[in-house]
């Protein structure tokens, strides 16, 4: 998708993002999770990956932990700037380089438990940027440190191309337009957002991994899967799930 890059996406949905996830039911369920390995951990201090409007950081930071986070959109991060609390260290940039140093003492920062939640790590949109990422993950996690990525496991037959509604409103209408291809493993994508005002565009990318592939860029980067769960309450993963919750710690 010519011009499209890491703040691409943030940038386009910070406006509406709280109004569309800010809801989800499974926030509780992933916050509790979360606190739970940090607490297994021993350390209290965690970083997320695209905290974005701090959906999960701030409940997190509400219940005592130390965290962190990077984001691509500074549209994003100002989503969580205007909410209480939401004065959290940031590093605006690219996941994939996980530049902390722009914090005080972020060059050195270690961190027990890191995160990315929902497909967030597929928005790293090559193989490339994906494995730098993970290999940056490991160097800033401390020696008991767990990683955990929440991602959807892709369909096989997944359609090459489709156009659906979204959101059919009175005086609005959403649809999402994806266009995949199987052969890079990506989707690119657009909301569009049609009012008689006008039409709004979001455009969305990702590059997707199966879960086994996940396991081998993370072994490439020095992680090992300790466990993967079909949610965020813990049920154990079993073939046919369509999304997991994987943790990694350190070889």
């Amino acid at each position: 998708m010519e011009g499209y890059g890491p703040a691409s996406y943030g940038d386009g949905i910070a406006d509406t993002y709280d109004e569309w996830y800010g809801d989800r039911l499974d926030t509780k369920a992933t916050v509790d999770a979360l606190l739970s390995l940090a607490d297994r951990t021993g350390s209290k201090r965690v970083l997320e990956l695209g905290i974005g409007s701090g959906r999960l950081a701030l409940p997190l930071a509400a219940r005592g932990l130390d965290v962190w986070g990077v984001d691509a959109s500074s549209a994003m991060v100002d989503r969580l700037r205007n909410k209480p609390g939401g004065e959290l260290p940031v590093a605006i940039g690219d996941m994939e380089d996980l530049d902390l140093s722009p914090l005080p003492g972020g060059d050195t920062a270690r961190f027990g438990l890191v995160f990315v939640a929902i497909n967030t790590f597929f928005n790293l949109t090559t193989d490339a940027a994906q494995r730098r990422c993970l290999r940056r993950v490991r160097d800033v996690l401390e020696q008991d440190g767990v990683f955990v990525l929440e991602a959807f496991v892709p369909a096989v037959d997944a359609p090459t191309n489709a156009v659906v509604a979204r959101t059919v409103e009175l005086d609005r209408v959403i649809l999402t337009a994806t266009q995949h291809d199987p052969t890079t493993q990506t989707v690119r994508g657009q909301h569009i957002e049609l009012r008689e005002s006008g039409i709004r565009l979001r455009p969305w990318m990702i590059r997707y991994a199966p879960p086994d592939e996940l396991d081998r860029m993370a072994a490439g980067a020095g992680l090992a899967l300790i466990e993967r769960w079909s949610d965020w309450s813990g049920a154990p993963f079993t073939d046919g799930d369509d999304a997991h919750v994987s943790v990694y710690g350190a070889k």
